[in-house]
């Protein structure tokens, strides 16, 4: 079964997959309006003919109005604990406005999708993945038609910020990356892989919630 993503909206869309998602959602066939919800314009979507920003400073002022009529909502929206600068910081970006853009979504035919984290796990000690693991739970708990979770590990891609252990990670990584096995679960995934993940299973999930892990990541076709 094939649906179509006639319209979506993405917040998260100036991040590393949500620039690689907006991309290959503009090469959709059936995709006829991307609205992309940004803190500032972003002139790289001018070249989309497909993508329409929609300027919000704070995304917590989505309301329902602003969501109403897309088929699907994609977020890509994350941060890390040395940006946010607190933990208090990071719970806000990457659980209240991500709880919030769901919320918006409840009771409506659309599908959310929502990058997570291998290791999202409410009861884990490490902040990242505890705070991952309450988002998950707290959207299964929402009326939503259709629900994909992402999960993926170490992303891969030229990032705009400086991540300096990331990015030393990913240098060490593709120096030995022929020893990796392709069934190693937390082999890194480029962001074109995750952001190709999404768009199959936005266009072939049938279950109305599903995750999809690292290794699906790898191996989507």
């Amino acid at each position: 079964m094939t649906n179509s993503i006639k319209n979506a909206i993405v917040i998260g869309a100036t991040g590393l997959v949500g620039q690689a998602l907006v991309k290959q959602l503009n090469s959709e066939f059936t995709c006829e309006k991307i609205t992309a919800v940004v803190r500032h314009n972003n002139p790289d979507f001018k070249k989309y003919s497909k993508v329409e920003q929609f300027i919000l400073d704070d995304f917590l002022l989505l309301n329902d109005q602003d969501v109403n009529g897309y088929t699907h909502a994609f977020s890509c929206l994350g941060t890390t604990l040395k940006k946010a600068c607190s933990k208090q910081n990071f719970y806000n970006i990457d659980y209240e406005i991500n709880a919030h853009f769901a919320d918006l979504f409840e009771g409506t035919h659309t599908h959310l999708l929502l990058i997570s984290a291998l290791g999202a796990n409410a009861k884990s000690k490490i902040f990242y993945n505890k705070v991952k693991g309450e988002l998950e739970n707290y959207i299964q708990t929402l009326g939503l038609d259709t629900v994909s979770i992402i999960r993926p590990s170490l992303l891969l891609g030229e990032r705009t910020d400086k991540r300096i252990i990331e990015n030393a990670t990913q240098k060490l990584y593709r120096k030995l990356e022929h020893l990796v096995p392709s069934t190693f679960k937390y082999k890194p995934v480029s962001a074109e892989q995750v952001a190709h993940t999404m768009v199959e299973a936005a266009r072939t999930q049938t279950a109305k919630f599903q995750i999809y892990d690292n290794l699906q990541i790898l191996t989507a076709k």
